[in-house]
């Protein structure tokens, strides 16, 4: 995927500076679908320009949709009022599950013929959860290769909710946001949405819930696992709010702010802050729980060093089932930290982009950590003194996956100079990262 080569970094031994973030990826795409759903014209400001969203950009071009890419990370959206012009289309969706999983319960309310299909790892990403709860309420869907993953085809299907839609919530919360996304297109009266188990990456929800009232769609919770529709009122359901900004990447911010704790700071990040309706703002609040002296204004965060005499982090056990994207910056940043850091509850990283509990178990031992793993959690020891960082001599591989390229970008302020093998895995969300990150490290 690359076309760069691999990138020497580092040892890097100070961190300050200012970053204004790219757009969220969770917002963006989800604002894009909405935007198209919608009737009226919507303006998106400060979107996301990666790979994610491009590939939602251009599945929504394929579907007839008008959707306009101006300068300064601004996106002009005509609206169909809820139905794609073109009902039979073949649809690449690369390896964005924020794209493929909304857009998929969007497209098997429309009465056409889609198939979707994506890059090698997407097909062994599950989407079973989601085709079931779709099932319920009368759509077709068939698996094209393997039971439970994609390539998909969504064949017309005459779409009646009779009864409680039920959806499981252990393994992504975005087979739940597809469905809050999607029915409202068919609900001529109110649908009731359960989830089975556990709800995890709730604070995703949340923004799901946020951005539909901003289109006009008001979902009530009467219960933590349970979520009400409302009926119907026009046969457009969605309405463009005109414009809408996209808040600042949450989870890039984390490796910029474990930078301020790990480099002395001070690291501010511009575009998210105290204010914010992502989740993984939570990941500065674990961060101080390791040590670290964090400020927050309305759409800013700051780290400035850590707080312990000795200058190093500190050890900690948490639960990570809210913030999972982040809690991989809390991994890398254990190497720098007195005392076993645990992750846990973060099964759902077997199933992103790579296994990233294996992945980072792997990476994180050739640099002299050591690492402990299991289904749900990891255990992150940090080397015991200088000498026993190694500088693994074939790299750190990133798998194909951007968020393993960013975090281990924070182990060259260890002793050594390192090696980031495909380091181009980035463009999936944060296409400049590694040059806002030399901007503040030395």
């Amino acid at each position: 995927m690359s076309g760069l080569p691999d990138i020497q970094i580092g040892p890097f031994t100070r961190a300050q500076g200012s970053i204004v973030l790219p757009g969220s990826k969770s917002i963006s795409n989800r604002a894009l679908l909405l935007a198209a759903l919608s009737t009226g014209t919507t303006t998106l400001k400060n979107l996301l320009d990666a790979d994610d969203t491009q590939v939602m950009r251009n599945a929504l071009r394929q579907l007839g949709l008008s959707v306009t890419d101006k300068a300064d990370k601004v996106c002009v959206v005509e609206g169909c009022g809820g139905k794609f012009p073109i009902r039979d289309a073949d649809l690449f969706m690369g390896n964005a599950g924020t794209a493929i999983r909304p857009l998929t319960a969007a497209l098997a309310m429309q009465g056409g013929n889609y198939r979707l299909s994506g890059i090698a790892r997407m097909h062994e990403r599950p989407i079973r959860d989601l085709v079931d709860g779709l099932r319920q309420v009368g759509a077709k869907i068939d698996y094209e290769l393997q039971e439970g993953y994609p390539p998909i085809q969504i064949s017309a299907a005459d779409i009646q909710i009779k009864d409680v839609v039920k959806v499981r919530g252990d393994v992504s919360s975005q087979f739940l946001t597809a469905l809050l996304m999607a029915l409202p297109l068919v609900a001529s009266e109110s649908v009731r949405i359960e989830v089975v188990g556990e709800l995890i990456s709730r604070p995703y929800i949340d923004i799901t819930l946020k951005l539909m009232a901003r289109f006009g769609v008001n979902v009530t919770c009467p219960d933590a696992q349970s979520f009400v529709i409302p009926a119907k009122t026009s046969e457009a359901v969605y309405k463009s709010p005109g414009q809408l900004s996209v808040e600042g990447d949450a989870s890039s911010a984390s490796y910029f702010l474990a930078l301020g704790a790990i480099g002395g700071g001070p690291v501010r990040v511009l575009g998210v802050g105290r204010d914010s309706i992502q989740g993984d703002v939570a990941f500065a609040d674990a961060l101080a729980l390791m040590g670290a002296n964090i400020t927050a204004g309305e759409d800013w965060i700051e780290v400035a060093g850590v707080k312990n005499a000795n200058g190093k982090l500190n050890g900690i056990t948490i639960d990570c089932t809210e913030i999972p994207d982040a809690a991989m910056t809390l991994a890398v940043a254990a190497l720098f930290a007195e005392g076993p850091t645990r992750l846990n509850n973060i099964a759902s990283w077997r199933v992103k982009e790579t296994d990233r509990i294996a992945a980072m178990a792997k990476e994180l031992n050739k640099v002299g950590a050591f690492v402990e793993e299991g289904a749900d959690y990891i255990l992150v020891n940090a080397p015991a003194s200088s000498s026993q960082w190694q500088s693994p001599s074939d790299g750190i591989d990133t798998y194909d996956d951007h968020r393993m390229a960013m975090c281990f970008s924070l182990a060259a302020f260890g002793p050594n100079a390192l090696q980031i093998n495909d380091p181009n895995c980035v463009a999936k969300t944060f296409p400049s990262y590694f040059a806002e990150f030399a901007k503040v490290v030395s």
